[in-house]
């Protein structure tokens, strides 16, 4: 084991692989600065330019890139008092209150350090579970590799944010759409609707860019300004690397904590990061600084947001259970490269575990020094407006979706499944279940039947390790349904359900029409399922039966949920408020008081009551004009495909990119010009530089 170590660190000495690195490390310190884009998005980026690498390149890459991306976005945070990402919002608390008063290097350097150390303590912590997970991994056998599939898509539904239900339901549709494709146990096709192109399954970077980018850009495409006047980066280094060394004992509990919820499916860098300040708080003596600009505010959820990213990586590696979406990206990479997760790739890849590990760990030194010596080129990219961003990345995640398989059939797939993304993300269902059930689908399948086929009936249910897994499985389900019948009570005891349908800025039509809606689709898609998989023959059809009834019996207890949600939202809205009439005189105001029945008081009233409906209707404003915008964004993005389809990749860019900075983005002129010849000379170059292949349109294949 200490051979494969030391080989995996030697390797690293190849300029090649170093080079892969140092390319990973910028790439994801840059995209750690672009709201929305994160881990996710680095990963999904850079994964279609590791085709055609060797694995170690590839995971030299993509580590590097995913180990930096919770360092560069706490810049924003701290300076703009807008964070790069959700887990970077609670840095945000006391980083940015510092910087307020004159302390951004101060913050920064905090923040950086903390990152560094947790990455570090992250790999030290991976590095441990290889040689104490062994023997428990190598005795594993196809039972206990099943529960742990089942166990990957339900705990991550169930321990997501929000909507259990939402999640579960989640998690079925990834599962269903994973099994679109050639059956693993019969070769008989499944779901393709006799398409050839749908005969390989579906391209997991294109659903991955569709799901997450896609989405994420139709979601923030209307946001056509910057932050004009961002804090100053001063103050000094000196005091906060200082300070940092005294805050030693909150930089090991946060990584630990990091490292804890990485290990848990679903939980993620967010959860983690408030964990790591709840604990903070309370375990301080004084804690009225707290949010003001407390150091320690800033050391341990920084610590815990690095350390994520490598507890992500435990039980990816070892049991072949991704822990968040990235991890689910770099586990579909591993599989196309041969290489299975868990005791296959301790007894044949060992030297790759071990060099994701050294790549980790120097990954994260560089990223935290990167940012000391770059963080004003860094925080000048944060002044520029999304809407200028969006037409550059659209360019390139299509390209990106285009490199695994070659055809435009993957693109027309991205950008449908962006829209179900974005659908998915408005309405409050979490999308981590999605794609680690798209991922997860074929193995669950092949281990149930290599089950099946070894064992006689359930008798594998009573292995140790198989019962150890069913009751990790129900004891949060167990507690969930406690929850929510503690919750029903609750509720019940005040008859209040502004909590329900209280708004939320990540999903702004949850508990709508378009929520109601989305249940319904989910319900349609699970009812053809069903139908059509009554069709295939005995063997092909019992795992997609089986996804189809639990993701029916699912979606009816959701849209029962939603029905009421709805329906208790629609009695608390303002008298005729969606027609703008008024309340009778003598009757209640949503706000609870009365209109009166005459006089200066019933003027007032009135007042009151018009300021109320004038507010909800601009509450209500909102949302519509997002939806509306996001659907444009998309009806750019088909535009895009037809010029790729017609005239080829590099004239429809010259084309789709400049337009869409005049009108959608109101970018000048000047901006444009260089904007799109910058990014016309690189996507020209790129394959000439790497191993891409750029789309070639009807018109190219007619001259040709």
């Amino acid at each position: 084991m200490l051979d494969s170590a030391m080989a995996a660190l030697a390797s690293l000495a190849d300029p090649s692989l170093l080079l892969m690195l140092l390319i990973g490390v910028v790439a994801g310190l840059v995209m750690g600065l672009i709201p929305g884009l994160g881990g996710t998005g680095a990963v999904a980026i850079l994964l279609p330019v590791t085709f055609g690498m060797e694995p170690a390149s590839a995971l030299a890459l993509l580590i590097g890139a995913l180990a930096v991306v919770h360092t560069s976005d706490t810049v924003s945070a701290v300076l703009l008092g807008a964070p790069g990402s959700a887990s970077a919002s609670v840095t945000m608390l006391d980083g940015y209150s510092m910087a307020r008063k004159g302390q951004a290097k101060r913050a920064l350097s905090l923040a950086f350090l903390s990152s560094m150390a947790g990455g570090v303590i992250g790999a030290v912590g991976l590095t441990l579970a290889i040689p104490l997970a062994r023997p428990l991994v190598l005795s594993f056998a196809s039972p206990e590799l099943f529960m742990l599939t089942v166990l990957g898509v339900a705990l991550a539904a169930v321990l997501s944010r929000g909507n259990v239900v939402k999640g579960l339901v989640a998690g079925m549709l990834g599962l269903l759409l994973g099994m679109m494709g050639t059956s693993p146990t019969t070769a008989e096709e499944r779901f393709t609707f006799g398409s050839l192109f749908l005969g390989d399954g579906l391209s997991l970077v294109a659903v991955a860019l569709g799901i997450f980018g896609l989405a994420e850009i139709a979601s923030r495409a209307s946001q056509r300004r910057g932050e004009d006047a961002p804090i100053e980066v001063t103050g000094g280094w000196g005091s906060g690397i200082r300070e940092w060394f005294t805050h030693w004992s909150q930089v090991i509990r946060g990584s630990l904590i990091g490292i804890w919820a990485g290990i848990l499916p679903g939980v993620g860098a967010t959860a983690g990061t408030w964990l790591a300040y709840g604990q903070a708080v309370a375990t301080a003596k004084d804690k009225r600084k707290f949010g003001k600009g407390d150091p320690r505010g800033i050391v341990g959820p920084e610590s815990a947001n690095n350390s994520v990213e490598a507890g992500d990586l435990i039980p990816t590696l070892l049991f072949g259970i991704p822990g968040g979406v990235p991890s689910a990206m770099l586990l579909g990479m591993l599989l196309t490269y041969g290489i299975q997760p868990g005791p296959a790739i301790i007894n044949e890849h060992l030297d790759l575990m071990y060099l994701i590990v050294w790549s980790f760990a120097i990954a994260s030194v560089l990223g935290a020094l990167f940012c000391f010596l770059a963080v004003r080129p860094l925080s000048s990219l944060t002044k520029v407006p999304f809407a200028v961003l969006s037409a550059g990345l659209i360019a390139i995640m299509l390209l990106g979706a285009f490199q695994e398989g070659g055809q435009l059939g993957d693109l027309w797939v991205m950008v449908l499944l962006g829209v179900a993304g974005w659908v998915l993300k408005s309405t409050g269902f979490p999308r981590a279940p999605f794609l680690i059930g798209f991922v997860l689908a074929i193995p669950l399948e092949r281990y149930y039947f290599l089950t099946d086929s070894l064992y006689e009936g359930f008798e594998w249910m009573l292995r140790p390790g198989t019962m150890v897994f069913i009751a990790i499985l129900v004891l949060p389900i167990l507690w969930n349904i406690f929850k929510w019948f503690r919750a029903r009570r609750n509720l019940d005891s005040d008859d209040d359900a502004s909590f329900e349908s209280a708004a939320d800025a990540d999903a702004p039509l949850k508990n709508s029409t378009w929520s109601l809606g989305a249940g319904a689709g989910a319900l349609i898609v699970f009812i053809g399922s069903i139908a059509l998989s009554s069709q295939f023959s005995s063997e092909a059809r019992l795992v997609p039966q089986l996804v189809g009834w639990a993701g029916l019996l699912l979606t009816v207890a959701l849209l029962v949920q939603e029905t009421r949600v709805w329906r208790k939202k629609r009695s608390h809205l303002p008298f005729n408020a969606d027609m703008g009439g008024t309340p009778p005189r003598g009757e209640a105001t949503p706000g609870g008081s009365l209109v009166p029945a005459g006089g200066s008081s019933a003027l007032e009233g009135s007042a009151q009551h018009l300021a109320t409906v004038a507010g909800t209707a601009v509450e209500a404003e909102k949302p519509r004009a997002d939806t509306h915008f996001a659907f444009k964004t998309f009806g750019w993005m088909v535009g895009f495909l037809v010029l790729t389809a017609l005239l080829g990749y590099l004239a429809a860019v010259m084309i789709f990119v400049p337009a869409f900075l005049l009108i959608v983005a109101r970018a000048r002129v000047k901006t444009t010009v260089i904007y799109t010849g910058i990014l016309f000379i690189v996507l020209m170059l790129l394959p000439s530089l790497l191993p891409i292949d750029l789309p070639q349109g009807w018109l190219g294949q007619l001259v040709s």
